[in-house]
């Protein structure tokens, strides 16, 4: 059996064994079974890639194993990417051949693709846990008890470079393309140095964490910090209000990443459970993803106290600036002020710097080795900067007299769904390929409950007969993963064009919204 080295988690294992460490569907673990098998996950996954550039991909089903194998990998350091359980094969085989991921960690959400990716010969291994085993032998198919069992003994594990974790993120050109989580924003060495500088400043307080979001995404996957600090963490799998508010007051629950569906729902949760619940515990529910409505967010900061604090940002950047919910309060729409050590600026479409309150391209001035990158895209990383050193993620807004910033609308056509990053393009690629489909637009509409949502406007090749919305869905389900695919169509005669000949999204959105402003929030 491995060994883990002297750190939070061994400490935590010889003075707390029977502690509980995680929480999910099947049940608690304790510290000691957690750390033993952290130990063996972290030597087989070092066994299977010892070439630093060689990564695992971890399917993002919401259970414990997940959590783990990420944990696992920064203590290898071995470079784990989190891959959506949700894409379909093509998608998959993108991205296994773009990271150079010589295997697959996944639950039942993922199984099915993954397991077509090894018969393909494009992984070495898949590790199944969560479900049963498939009735038929697939040579390079282990569960997950097996793998652990298998692993081999080690005594210390080698000094590596620094792999944090990946993500996929998408844009205008509709391939997803990745990039590596800001956990760490000061450029590190190697791996124990990563670990140690995730360890110098806690995200959360103490106590046990809940994760309500997928983890496949960068904010509920910051548990894995709490994790390596010795705290406990609670994963939920479907997130249901009831069941939340069970945990917080069952395992006196401090903290969470949230997104705004969430407090929707849980504001929307019968009166009764709400007035027998006691979230009295929590000291930071930390929100991204998407902009907040004010009236859910006096709702919930009336209910659980001034404990909310909100993160602009990305996958690629990490927090770019934060508001805790005293400042909001004061100053209700802002995203916070800039964090260090970057500092905002405002342009215009030139690149000049425009004055205090006035409306432009949000971007960000970071120091050599703060910036982002995208994985073998140096057209993509080049396109985010607007000029050496300062890059934007694409949105507007403006800065006011006391530096709090105002998120007003997007350059991009990215759409926020539920806290989900969609990137239109996508969806436009694979319906342009539909039977029926002479041209299309997709832009994002309000949605009550997920703040936006896939709208596809469809030029139809034949008026008389255009395709149906469900033949549309069918066709897309094919290609791309079911997130991607927009729920409402709409069939138009022509899409309006600006001189260029590029489509007016603007033009196409300005008539679903209230104001001029059109993203939600």
């Amino acid at each position: 059996m491995s060994a883990l080295p002297r750190g939070p988690l061994a400490e935590i294992a010889a003075r707390d064994p029977h502690g509980v460490a995680l929480v999910d569907a099947l049940g608690e673990r304790s510290w000691a079974d957690v750390v033993d098998d952290l130990a063996s996950v972290a030597s087989a996954l070092l066994e299977a890639a010892p070439d630093p550039d060689q990564r695992w991909g971890i399917l993002g089903d919401n259970v414990s194993p997940t959590l783990m194998a990420h944990a696992a990998a920064l203590l290898a350091g071995v470079g784990a990417v989190a891959v959506s359980r949700q894409l379909t094969v093509p998608e998959l085989t993108d991205q296994v051949q773009d990271a150079g991921m010589v295997g697959l960690i996944s639950g039942p959400g993922g199984a099915d693709t993954s397991i077509a990716v090894l018969e393909a010969g494009l992984v070495s291994t898949v590790v199944l846990h969560s479900m049963p085993a498939p009735a038929r032998d697939i040579p390079g198919l282990v569960m997950w008890d097996e793998w652990i069992a298998a692993a081999p003994a080690r005594e210390d594990f080698p000094l590596r470079p620094s792999r944090p974790a990946m993500v996929y993120t998408s844009g205008t050109t509709g391939r997803a393309r990745g990039t590596q989580t800001r956990w760490v924003i000061a450029p590190v060495e190697t791996h124990l140095d990563y670990l140690a500088a995730l360890r110098e400043r806690a995200q959360f307080p103490e106590g046990a964490h809940v994760v309500v979001g997928p983890l496949q995404h960068n904010g509920p996957l910051t548990a894995v910090r709490h994790l390596l600090l010795a705290q406990p963490v609670i994963i939920v799998g479907k997130f249901d209000a009831a069941e939340v508010l069970g945990l917080i007051e069952q395992y006196r629950v401090t903290s969470s990443v949230m997104v705004p569906t969430h407090f929707q729902r849980l504001l929307a949760a019968p009166a009764d459970v709400r007035a027998a619940s006691d979230v009295s515990s929590l000291k930071l529910v930390a929100h991204t993803g998407s902009a907040c409505p004010p009236d859910v967010k006096r709702a919930m900061i009336d209910w659980f106290g001034p404990v909310f604090t909100e993160s602009y940002g990305g996958s690629e950047s990490g927090t770019l600036c934060r508001i805790n919910s005293t400042d909001w309060l004061e100053h209700p729409g802002s995203v916070g002020r800039a964090v260090d050590p970057y500092r905002v600026i405002v342009v215009d479409e030139a690149g000049t710097e425009l004055p205090l309150g006035e409306q432009g391209i949000l971007a960000f001035e970071a120091p050599e080795g703060y910036g982002i990158t995208y994985h073998q895209d140096e057209e993509k990383t080049a396109k985010a900067y607007i000029r050496p050193n300062a890059f934007t993620l694409g949105d507007m807004g403006h800065v006011d007299a006391e530096g709090f910033i105002y998120v007003t609308d997007r350059v991009s056509d990215m759409v926020v769904s539920g806290g989900v990053n969609l990137y239109p393009s996508e969806s436009e690629q694979a319906l342009r390929n539909a039977p029926g489909v002479a041209d299309v637009a997709v832009i994002g509409i309000p949605h009550p409950d997920l703040g936006e949502q896939l709208l596809a406007l469809v030029v139809a090749s034949d008026e008389s007969s255009p395709p149906s919305a469900a033949d549309l869905q069918d066709f897309c389900r094919e290609v791309i993963s079911s997130y991607k695919i927009p729920r409402v169509y709409e069939f138009v005669p022509e899409l309006p064009r600006n001189e260029m000949q590029k489509v007016d999204k603007k033009a196409l959105r300005k008539p679903y919204w209230a104001s001029d402003r059109t993203i939600a929030g």
